[in-house]
Parts: structure tokens; sequence; C-alpha cells
């Protein structure tokens, strides 16, 4: 695979990850995060939503929260060597798909110019029968794949990032974690506990006690059958 020089001038590769919550990352792809930083290459966190409705303590206000979260991303990304964290700043719980949306997606693809990318199925609308797909997931994911699969790669699409001068860029591959139909699978049984050690980041929203045997259930599921102990799965994009 060829490289292609990221925003800061480096031919090291670089990846790019696209969620729409602080922690939802972790959740999905920490494992590999913390790989691929071992491997030698960058990886740059967007976190589109501020975070701010993930509190049920009345007497958390939506601004402390908002930091509090950011704060914990940001302790979370340093436990897997990533080196930078974007937030958008977009409100949390009413996420749409809307044309801004791919604008600053589209920017920042045409900015970092990632030689990968992961993002959420935006197909997945719920898991089992316990759990409803939360719908800025869905929207966030909308709205990746439609800067990554074309108007991040088109030039007519978006002029304005043209005038910035943000030339297009294609991403060669695309993954989508938290789907329910995986043809890939990476293997994470050397970086399960510095998986486990971000999500402990994240202590406004979950207790560090219960979070170990989950994840390492998950884990082992997602591994099952692919001569792995611990795995995280996806689907597989080559887009060239």
């Amino acid at each position: 695979m060829t490289t292609s020089e990221n925003a800061r001038g480096s031919a090291q590769q670089l990846a790019l990850v696209v969620v729409a919550h602080p922690d939802d990352a972790d959740f999905m792809a920490a494992g590999t995060m913390a790989k691929w930083v071992r491997e030698g290459v960058e990886v740059v966190l967007v976190v589109i939503t501020d975070g701010s409705k993930g509190s049920e303590d009345p007497e958390m206000t939506r601004q402390r929260l908002v930091q509090i979260r950011q704060a914990e991303q940001r302790s979370a990304a340093r436990r897997l060597g990533v080196r930078e964290v974007a937030f958008l700043g977009y409100e949390d719980g009413v996420l749409e798909d809307t044309l801004a949306l791919r604008r600053d997606l589209t920017r920042v693809i045409r900015l970092y110019r990632p030689d990968r990318m992961i993002c959420m199925d935006p197909t997945v609308r719920w898991f089992g029968s316990g759990y409803i797909n939360h719908p800025d997931h869905i929207a966030a994911a909308n709205a990746a794949l439609a800067a990554v699969s074309l108007l991040a790669r088109n030039r007519p699409s978006f002029p304005e990032l043209l005038a910035e001068g943000l030339e297009p860029h294609k991403v060669p591959l695309l993954y989508l974690g938290s789907t329910a139909t995986p043809d890939h699978w990476v293997d994470i049984s050397s970086t399960i506990d510095l998986k486990i050690q971000a999500l402990r980041e994240h202590r406004s929203q979950l207790n560090g006690d219960e979070i170990e045997p989950m994840i390492r259930e998950w884990a082992r599921r997602d591994a099952a059958g692919h001569d792995m102990e611990y795995a995280e799965s996806y689907k597989l994009f080559k887009l060239g």
C-alpha cells in the first residue's frame, strides 16, 4: 500500500477514526488503534458530538459534562498512543446527517489524507433484543460514508474546500466497525489490556470494575473461529 503525505508533511501511514461520541472509538476499535500505533501508524481520532447528554445526574450541567468527557477521551487516547483528538462540537443526542456535517468530515479527510479510516456501520439498527443503536451513531456513520465514498475524493464537491487549499483525497482502506456482517478480524490479543485501560478513563460513563469482563467476553466472541484469543471485527472496503 502506498502512503500519502499527511497534514504534518510526513509519509508516515495515517489512520483516521471517526465516531459520534467520546468513548465510541474505545469500545469499537481501541485494540486496533493501539496495535496500529505499535506498528508505526499515526492515529487521529475525530469525535463529532460534544457528549453533553451522557449523564442522568440532575446536578451535572451540560457545559461541565462536555469538559469532563473531552478530558476523559484525551486521557484514553494517550493510553493508546493516539496523537491527536479533534472534537467537532455537534450537539449530542440530536445529530443529523446534514450537508454541513458531510462538509466537515470531507474537510477532515482532505486535511489529514488518511491511508485507512474507521467509522461505524450505518446499516446496524440493533444488536440482539437488548440494544437499539444510538441514532447519533447512524447519522455519524451515514455522513462519514458519504464523505469517504464520494465527497472527499470528488473535485466538484464543496469547492469552498478547494479554496482552503484542501485537494481531493481517496482513502484506500475503510473499516466499518460495530457491524453485524464482518469479514475482517484484527487480532488484539497483545493490546486488549490497553483497550481496557482506555475505557476505564471514561469514568463519567463506565464502572471500571465491570468493564473488563464484558470487554474480554466481546473480544473472545469476535475472535472465535479465527485462531485468535481476542479480536475486533470489521467490514473492510478496499477503495483503491
